[in-house]
């Protein structure tokens, strides 16, 4: 199949992250200049000023032209904040928002053809914007001022910034915003009328149409902050709009919507038009409408990945990033992390965190104002920290490397892909309640959720993907006929241990249990990687290898677990990863996964009630528990996100680099074990 290519005049189609997999009809893209002419097309940005070289050269060359713009799922945050699109229109015969002349987005809506499948899946996605409350963009807080609060009857009137090219494209000019605003005061003479101008307009960085009306008439409230547009739509029943597509967002809502232009969503007998498209005749469902504009209109990416990605994927992705922004959101002092940690944990915190960094948890709270957070390494928090924290009101949120991390140890300065930032207490520790624990005793597993564990736990397994995946060697033959348990060790000066198996706590210990209780099984230990890798305490002296059968401690442990049948620990993440893979487990002490009826346990925990499914476990573990974090763009991602971003870290790498060997021997040699 021959290679084709689209060319392009303007150098920020270059930038965009997604492109190839928005247009996979496409194997090839090149910046046109005055003497090239191997492209198959020309690709440009809408209907903006910039596009027309591209048009131009497109119509001297005798090419076909495709406009391009973001798709009406942009991102969590703005372009120039620095977030990449998520989504893309591809128009070939005009742009969405140009009521001139049709629009492939037109031709999809008047052509129908929409089959029950689509519509079925169209209602399921507009449930899921609704439920996570995503618009275009995602950046504003979801939160009315106080003086919204209050209930009563409101109409919402949505104005636009000078200049926007959907305005006359779309049938408006300036008078058209005056007419409206006159007419929501006029239909709704007992309403408070909400007029919701862009922030940049109140700071007089723009131009908008009802700035001045607004403030000058008694009934008018002007909304000049940035909020979410679900939190006002929640307050009102009707929604005046020009062009903008909020008026869409609101159809989604479930309110009223009239229109004083001509958008994409008018003209198909879902809104209150004030103009007419002789074009436009056929009536349309809001499911068709959406299936055409969402579905087929628009192409989606990851922009972590490059990877082509669905709708409800993207839903997905913007979702849990708005989550854990909102979660993390304010101001936070850090004590104690090492010039390293420094250089990704903020990331973490997400894009609304103020993080100061200080030399030790002490000083950071002493720094530390009422009502913020102190951000600590979970195994430094003690309970004269905890203590203080409450006394100075200062919340406490303990950090550790996420279930998901790195391709590579944390020792060996491997950046993580994840972490876990708990403030009730950290998961490994089962004296008091985390928000892992908490997650898995009460959240309502939706069917969506479960269905995104199930298929992220077979994803893993498939991949042979695990916390650290390092590299090993292959697994030799095994002798048949017994019985294969797996043991892995763990650091045995590590808090997991010391707060999480308080009966059992080194590893001898642990293979005299499993071997008493199994004397013909064959037992395989495998050393914990950083015990391996020389950083940390934990290896068994010559009598206690008479306890095992097999050392297995430079294999790769997806290998192990496939070849296991069991799997016995006293608390290792091991554990996990073997029930992701429908393995029996064992459990000596009290990990996080036990005592929620998937594991055979010699522990209990009063507070552990509930009994779960397996992808319940996975949901709660590995998709609401940790932030993950793209380490390109230091910007939050989903669980999904970084497995990708593992498996492509670990293509590229194969084995140890010299810069992790020669930082081994000088830790080994001058730091020392700990």
């Amino acid at each position: 199949m021959p290679t084709r290519t689209a060319g392009y005049t303007s150098r920020g189609i270059a930038r965009i992250r997604i492109l190839g997999a928005a247009l996979p009809e496409y194997q090839r893209f090149c910046r046109m200049g005055g003497l090239s002419r191997r492209a198959d097309a020309v690709i440009g940005w809408g209907l903006k000023p910039t596009s027309r070289r591209a048009r131009a050269y497109a119509e001297r060359h005798g090419l076909p032209y495709t406009a391009l713009e973001d798709g009406f799922l942009r991102s969590l945050g703005l372009g120039v904040e620095g977030f990449q699109p998520h989504s893309l229109v591809v128009d070939a015969s005009g742009i969405y928002y140009d009521a001139t002349r049709p629009s492939d987005l037109e031709r999809m809506i008047a052509e129908g053809g929409f089959s029950d499948e689509e519509l079925a899946r169209a209602c399921h996605a507009m449930a899921l914007l609704r439920r996570h409350r995503l618009s275009k963009y995602n950046h504003a807080p979801d939160r009315l001022p106080p003086e919204l609060t209050e209930a009563r009857e409101r109409v919402l009137v949505i104005d636009q910034t000078r200049g926007d090219a959907s305005i006359g494209y779309g049938g408006a000019s300036s008078h058209t915003f005056q007419q409206m605003l006159d007419e929501a005061l006029e239909a709704h003479v007992q309403a408070e009328v909400l007029v919701k101008v862009h922030p940049d307009v109140i700071a007089g960085k723009k131009q908008g149409h009802l700035l001045e009306a607004a403030r000058q008439h008694p009934r008018c409230r002007l909304i000049g902050d940035d909020i979410n547009p679900w939190a006002l739509l929640d307050i009102v029943d009707h929604v005046h709009v020009v062009t903008s597509q909020l008026g869409f967002e609101a159809l989604i809502a479930g309110k009223s919507v009239t229109c004083h232009g001509l958008p994409f969503y008018a003209g198909w007998g879902l809104t209150e038009d004030r103009q007419r498209c002789s074009r436009r005749q056929v009536p349309r469902s809001l499911e068709q409408l959406f299936a055409a504009a969402y579905l087929r209109y628009c192409r989606y990416g990851n922009p972590y990945t490059g990877e082509p990605a669905s709708l409800e994927e993207t839903i997905a992705l913007i979702a849990d990033q708005k989550r854990q922004r909102d979660r993390l959101a304010g101001q936070w002092s850090a004590g104690g992390f090492s010039g390293w940690k420094r250089g990704f944990v903020g990331d973490f915190l997400g894009p609304e965190a103020k993080l100061a960094h200080y030399p030790d948890s002490q000083t950071a709270l002493a720094a530390a104002p009422a009502g913020s957070r102190l951000l600590a390494w979970a195994s430094r928090v003690d309970d004269d920290l905890a203590s203080r924290c409450q006394q100075q009101q200062v919340g406490l949120a303990r950090m550790e490397d996420g279930f998901i991390r790195s391709v590579g140890l944390g020792v060996d300065l491997a950046r993580p892909l994840s972490l876990v930032i708990d403030h009730l207490g950290i998961y490994y520790d089962p004296a008091c309640a985390s928000e892992l624990e908490r997650l898995l005793e009460e959240t309502d597993f939706t069917d969506d959720l479960l269905a995104r564990a199930a298929a992220l736990r077979e994803r893993l397994v498939r991949l042979k993907l695990s916390k650290y995946n390092v590299a090993g060697r292959q697994l030799p033959e095994l002798p048949a006929g017994r019985r294969r348990i797996l043991v892995p060790g763990q650091v045995e000066t590590d808090a997991s241990i010391a707060r999480g198996s308080p009966e059992i706590r080194t590893n001898r210990a642990l293979l005299e249990a499993v071997r008493a209780q199994n004397p013909d099984a064959l037992l395989l230990f495998k050393s914990h990687p950083d015990v391996v890798s020389g950083a940390r305490l934990g290896a068994l002296d010559e009598a206690s290898k008479q306890l095992y059968d097999l050392d297995v401690g430079d294999i790769q442990i997806a290998e192990l677990l496939d070849a296991a049948d069991e799997v016995h620990t006293m608390s290792s993440l091991t554990g996990f990863e073997a029930l992701l893979r429908g393995k029996r487990v064992a459990t000596y002490g009290l990990p996080f996964y036990a005592g929620w009826g998937l594991t055979q346990d010699h522990m209990s925990c009063e507070r552990r009630t509930r009994r779960l499914t397996l992808d319940a476990l996975v949901a709660a573990t590995l998709l609401l528990y940790p932030t993950y974090v793209d380490p390109q763009s230091g910007q939050l991602c989903s669980a999904e996100t970084a497995v990708t971003l593992l498996e492509q870290q670990r293509s590229r790498r194969q084995a140890l680099t010299w810069k992790t060997r020669l930082y081994r021997r000088y830790r080994n040699a001058f730091i020392g074990k700990h």
